[in-house]
């Protein structure tokens, strides 16, 4: 996975308010894919979270997914 690659989140983060299934965007790869810096936006623009993840905490978007909508607080 590389910067600026979207990625799905593969578990619950509810410290930072995160869901698996979440959909963020890497904005920095640390150490050659050792861990990234994702960050998880709101459909209006609004980021929810940076969060440091390890590479087992995110996967690619598949082929043949589809977009979830659920609302967050704030």
């Amino acid at each position: 996975m590389k910067e600026l690659e979207t990625v799905v989140l593969a578990q619950d983060l509810p410290q930072h308010g995160l869901q698996a299934g979440d959909i963020g965007t890497i904005v920095l790869v640390h150490d050659a894919g050792a861990g990234f810096e994702v960050e998880f936006i709101t459909l209006g623009g609004q980021t929810v979270a940076v969060v440091t993840l390890e590479p087992s905490q995110v996967r690619p978007v598949g082929r043949h997914e589809i977009a979830h909508v659920r609302p967050v607080a704030g």
